[in-house]
């Protein structure tokens, strides 16, 4: 086979992938917390023909060796956690992190989850937990039933005024935590993040100490995609799928005249 039809085939796929991970950033778009992905990409192994700086002759060596690359390929998928845009909402149980962190959410199986959507709501106990599948955000809080207002404070503090009583009772801390590295964390869906090898030991503590981000009640941090700079991207990518299609077809060609000349 001739060697251009597997390297121009390894672009397909490579493309072919990039414009998967821009198709999931664009459909959650609108997804709260969301963060965006790239693709990261590397050039194969070469067949080293001629290796720069051998020997050319007695006195002379070679400027430039001769290496032909194999094509190219996916090897990672990159998350940005760069701050999305703030909404506010007006509601109690709406918590936007400003700055560095995740909430932490406890599994059913009893493992913690991380994640940067804060729309809580309360389950039949008044735990607070996550508005879609219902996970109990830790350290656990929960609000009485006849509980008048609840406010969160920036640095985490859970209060809430009951009936009959002038001063706020303090139910408990939302606190923030950080890692070394989150890029390496690894995305499960359900806007939730697992800790890896890579990401590093979570640390957890109060919010806007020791580079966490503050709470702000009542907002929400939209998804980090940026729908424009996508769209450039997706078109960026069909027209070097269309590139490598073409070096396919062109090549397919020259194979075709040479069959019927020989």
């Amino acid at each position: 086979m001739h060697p251009a039809l597997w390297i121009s085939k390894t672009g397909l796929d490579a493309k072919q992938r990039d414009i998967s991970v821009i198709s999931n950033n664009l459909a959650n778009a609108s997804t709260v917390g969301f963060k965006k992905s790239r693709a990261i990409f590397e050039d194969l192994l070469y067949q080293n023909i001629n290796q720069p700086g051998g020997r050319s002759s007695q006195n002379s060596e070679l400027p430039n060796g001769l290496m032909l690359g194999a094509g190219t390929k996916v090897v990672a998928t990159q998350k940005s956690f760069t701050q999305g845009n703030m909404i506010t909402t007006e509601g109690s149980l709406d918590v936007m992190i400003q700055g560095h962190g995740f909430f932490e959410v406890l599994m059913p199986d009893g493992t913690i989850s991380y994640s940067r959507n804060g729309q809580f709501t309360t389950d039949s106990e008044g735990n607070l937990v996550t508005s879609g599948a219902g996970y109990q955000i830790q350290p656990n809080i929960v609000i009485p039933e006849d509980a008048q207002s609840i406010t969160i404070s920036q640095d985490g503090e859970v209060s809430v005024r009951l009936p009959g009583q002038v001063d706020q009772a303090v139910l408990g801390q939302l606190t923030v935590t950080n890692f070394v590295n989150p890029a390496g964390l690894e995305p499960v869906g359900q806007n939730l993040f697992t800790a890896t090898a890579a990401s590093g030991d979570p640390v957890q503590g109060i919010p806007g100490l020791e580079g966490r981000g503050i709470l702000v009640q009542g907002a929400l941090e939209t998804s980090n995609v940026n729908v424009t700079e996508e769209l450039v991207s997706l078109i960026e990518s069909q027209r070097v799928y269309e590139m490598n299609s073409k070096v396919i077809s062109t090549v397919d060609q020259m194979l075709g005249t040479a069959i019927q000349q020989l």
